[in-house]
């Protein structure tokens, strides 16, 4: 009888053994990137994880005269180094930049998946306490080199985006969109914050991007989705998941759009006015799935999550199901590839970088931390058409490159935010390298 429940005991323990290796396996990528990119992306079928993928660069930092690779007739060198996790850049009407000096709140989650969260962010370079400032940097001999420097504001609660509108520098902390008096020129605040309005803190996406409205008159907040596909039910990702318009004279805002798993950069169209933002898309469906986006944005838009992805294919782990959504979903513009990370956008307006980078957008890709092989860790550029939109068949075209070391286990740097300098260079937080590099036309 002991022999029986031995060999049994043996029999479960080689399955579940078997069950935890196959499960927890990376998915390969059984596509090339460039195949999951553009306005017509392959969507091939889900293959769902247990277990995510993971495939993680170890964050470094550069090393001593190493930095990232520019394009062909472009030439990078750092406008500002030494700052504490850059993540968003501002450039005001003088030429002033702003940084925020940010990271995620402390994580609050606890057990196996707390440990296991922690664990990959401090891999991937995320692990380091948030400085909760806004930095001022000034190029003041416009010698391309940041030679002034001063804490504009601390104190903030994981700051991320700014913006600019009547006398107001408005911030985006991950709970509340506060406000304070503010004058280009300035380079210190001592005034408080002022709230304007509550925003849902925290959760796996905790970055606040803001977005001045062309009006003046209002503001577009983006809140990413609090866990991966509605892990802890729909309810707990109110007012998440969207953009947000807000209006500062009223302090109150609504849901401009919706269905978006975590959308980032926003920025407005040069030619056609239009509101266009990237957005990451969700995880655990292979190394193939499903591409993080950069779209156009109107009023009412609703891009399907959790409930589809890439508009319209169902995403059946989600429960309930919502089938009377599939035909609402907006499919969007253009896919950036598989697992980018795409957070940074920047439209080419007022860069002076050639001919080659006149009618576009840049977007700074963070770099997987779930895809074999590793996916984005770049800043490219996307060519726009004369009617507001990617050209037809079109590829992005890589800006700057080797913040990923060719083995793919260090990442010297990760780009994140994107703008376009008063002088008409491109500018590039750098979170890992924690530096701001400025990306100029070659000599």
């Amino acid at each position: 009888m002991l022999k029986h429940i031995v060999r049994v005991a043996l029999i479960v323990v080689i399955i579940v053994a078997a069950g935890i290796f196959y499960f927890s396996r990376p998915d390969k990528a059984r596509l090339p990137l460039d195949q999951v990119v553009g306005a017509r992306p392959d969507i091939t079928k889900p293959r769902n994880q247990l277990i995510p993928t993971v495939v993680v660069a170890d964050a470094e930092g550069w090393p001593a005269g190493k930095r990232p690779v520019a394009a062909k007739g472009l030439a990078v060198d750092a406008f500002a180094k030494g700052l504490d996790h850059p993540r968003w850049l501002t450039v005001l009407p003088n030429g002033d930049v702003l940084v925020a000096e940010t990271n995620a709140p402390p994580s609050k989650g606890g057990g196996l998946y707390g440990w296991f969260e922690r664990r990959i962010m401090s891999k991937a370079g995320a692990g380091v306490p948030s400085a909760n400032r806004i930095t001022l940097l000034r190029d003041s001999n416009h010698d391309g080199v940041a030679d002034q420097r001063s804490v504009l504001i601390s104190g903030l609660n994981s700051p991320f985006g700014m913006a600019l509108i009547g006398g107001y520098l408005y911030i985006g902390d991950t709970d509340a969109l506060v406000r304070v008096p503010f004058t280009p020129g300035q380079t210190h605040i001592d005034a408080k914050p002022e709230k304007v309005i509550d925003l849902p803190g925290g959760g796996e996406h905790w970055a606040r991007n803001v977005l001045a409205g062309p009006d003046g008159k209002s503001l577009f907040v983006a809140v990413g989705s609090s866990t991966n596909i509605a892990d802890n039910g729909i309810e707990a990702e109110d007012h998440r998941a969207n953009i947000l318009q807000v209006f500062p004279d009223t302090k109150a805002g609504r849901i401009y759009a919706t269905g978006m798993r975590n959308p980032n950069g926003m920025a407005y169209e040069p030619q056609s006015g239009r509101l266009w933002a990237v957005v990451n898309e969700r995880d655990m469906m292979g190394s193939d799935l499903a591409p993080d986006y950069l779209t156009d944005v109107e009023l009412g838009d609703n891009f399907g999550w959790p409930w589809y992805y890439w508009g319209g294919y169902p995403d059946k782990r989600v429960e309930p199901e919502n089938p009377a959504l599939q035909q609402y979903s907006k499919r969007p513009a253009y896919a950036m590839g598989s697992h980018v990370a795409a957070l940074g956008l920047a439209f080419a307006k007022g860069a002076q970088l050639g001919p080659d980078y006149v009618n576009g957008a840049f977007v700074g890709e963070h770099g997987s931390w779930n895809r074999k092989p590793p996916s984005g860790y770049k800043v490219v550029y996307v060519p726009f058409g004369p009617r507001g939109f990617p050209i037809k068949g079109a590829k992005p075209a890589d800006v700057l490159t080797g913040f990923l070391s060719s083995d793919g286990k260090k990442a010297y740097g990760r780009p994140v935010g994107v703008a376009i300098g008063g002088d008409g260079s491109l500018l590039v937080a750098d979170d890992v390298g924690n530096t701001i590099w400025r990306v100029s036309a070659a000599r």
